[in-house]
C-alpha cells in the first residue's frame, strides 16, 4: 500500500458502499471519513441512511468521522468538510491508520481529488463604493474585460451580481489571494488516493432503492420529520429548512404540509426523484473520470462480499 494513503469507496445510493468501506477498514486497520452531505447533522438519521449499525462487524465498532458533527441550526457546507476533512485526515495517520472516504456527495469528493482552494472571500475597503457608481454598461465593460474567460454572462442585467462578480475575481486574481492559496496548500497533508466505485445495473438500483424506502418508512421516516419539526425551536428546524435538505426531507415535509393527495402518492414520487438523484451521481463520477480521475470499478455483482473480494485483490495489487 506504498502507492497510496488513503482509500475513497464512491458510488450512487443504495449499492452498499458502506458495508464495503467498513470491510476494508477492518482488514487493513482503518477509519471511515464519511462524504455525506446530510450524514454530517444530527437528527437526520432515518432519512439520511446513516445506519449507524453497519459500522460494527463481527463485534468491532469500526471508527467513523464527519457523521453527527452538527446540528440543524447551522448550514454545513463545503468549506466546512473540506477543513474537516483534512483534520480527521490528518488525526487517522497520525494514529497510523489508513483513512477510508466513503460516500456518495459528488462536490465533497471531487474537492479532496481536485484539491479545491477554498479560499475566504475577503472585499477590500472602498472598492464596493466605487463600484456601485458605475452605471450596467460600464459595469459590463469591467467585467469583460477583467474576466480572462467570460463563459458565463448570467451576471449582466443584474447590477449587484456583476459588482459581487467583479470583486471576487479581483480577490481571486490578488496577491493576497495567491498567499493565501500557497499558505492554505502548504497546510494541507498530501493525499494521495485510490478510488474505488461501485455500483450495479440501473434496473437493480432502482429495485433496491425501492425497498430501501420502504425500510425507512417502516422504521419511521415519516416520524423524524415530524418531530424535526416539532422540536424546530431545539434541535429541529423549520419547513423550509428541512425541505433544503432534498430528497427524502423534502418530500415527508410536503406531505406533512398537505401537499400530496396520499403518502403512497408522496413515496411513488420519492422513489423516482431518488432514482433520478442516483443517475445523477453516476454521471458526476463518469465526468470526473473524463477530468482525470481514476476510478477502479468493482465489477457489477449483487454480493457485497464478491465486490470486497475485488476491491481487496485491487488494493493488494498496488
Amino acid at each position: 500500500m506504498n502507492k497510496f494513503n488513503c482509500i475513497f469507496v464512491i458510488g450512487p445510493t443504495a449499492v452498499g458502499k458502506t458495508a464495503i468501506g467498513v470491510r476494508l477498514a477492518d482488514k487493513y486497520n482503518g477509519e471511515i471519513i464519511s462524504a455525506d452531505s446530510r450524514q454530517v447533522y444530527k437528527g437526520l438519521d432515518i432519512g439520511s441512511g446513516k445506519d449507524l449499525a453497519d459500522y460494527t462487524l463481527n463485534g468491532k465498532q469500526i471508527p467513523y468521522h464527519l457523521i453527527d458533527v452538527c446540528d440543524l441550526k447551522r448550514e454545513y457546507n463545503l468549506f466546512d468538510f473540506q477543513e474537516d476533512f483534512y483534520k480527521a485526515f490528518a488525526d487517522i495517520t497520525s494514529r497510523g491508520k489508513l483513512p477510508i472516504c466513503v460516500g456518495g456527495t459528488g462536490m465533497y469528493v471531487d474537492s479532496i481529488l481536485h484539491h479545491y482552494d477554498m479560499i475566504p472571500f475577503v472585499e477590500k475597503p472602498g472598492e464596493r463604493a466605487e463600484l456601485e457608481t458605475k452605471s450596467e454598461k460600464e459595469l459590463e465593460a469591467i467585467l469583460t474585460a477583467e474576466k480572462e474567460k467570460l463563459h458565463n454572462t448570467s451576471e449582466f442585467g443584474d447590477k449587484e451580481r456583476m459588482i459581487k462578480s467583479i470583486l471576487i475575481n479581483r480577490f481571486n486574481v490578488s496577491e493576497e489571494c495567491t498567499l493565501a492559496r500557497e499558505k492554505l496548500r502548504a497546510s494541507r497533508p498530501e493525499v494521495n488516493p485510490l478510488v474505488i466505485g461501485t455500483t450495479l445495473d440501473r434496473t437493480l438500483v432502482r429495485s433496491r432503492i425501492a425497498k430501501r424506502l420502504a425500510d425507512r418508512m417502516e422504521e419511521g421516516l415519516i416520524e423524524e420529520v415530524e418531530n424535526l419539526h416539532a422540536h424546530k425551536n431545539e434541535n429541529g428546524a423549520e419547513w423550509p429548512r428541512l425541505e433544503a435538505l432534498g430528497l427524502e426531507y423534502r418530500f415527508v415535509s410536503d406531505y406533512l404540509q398537505g401537499k400530496y393527495k396520499s403518502k403512497e402518492e408522496m413515496r411513488e414520487l420519492l422513489q423516482i426523484a431518488i432514482g433520478q438523484f442516483a443517475k445523477r451521481q453516476e454521471t458526476w463520477f463518469r465526468c470526473m473520470e473524463k477530468k482525470g480521475i481514476q476510478i477502479h470499478w468493482l465489477p457489477q455483482v449483487m454480493s457485497v462480499e464478491e465486490r470486497f473480494n475485488a476491491a481487496c485483490q485491487l488494493v493488494e495489487s498496488l
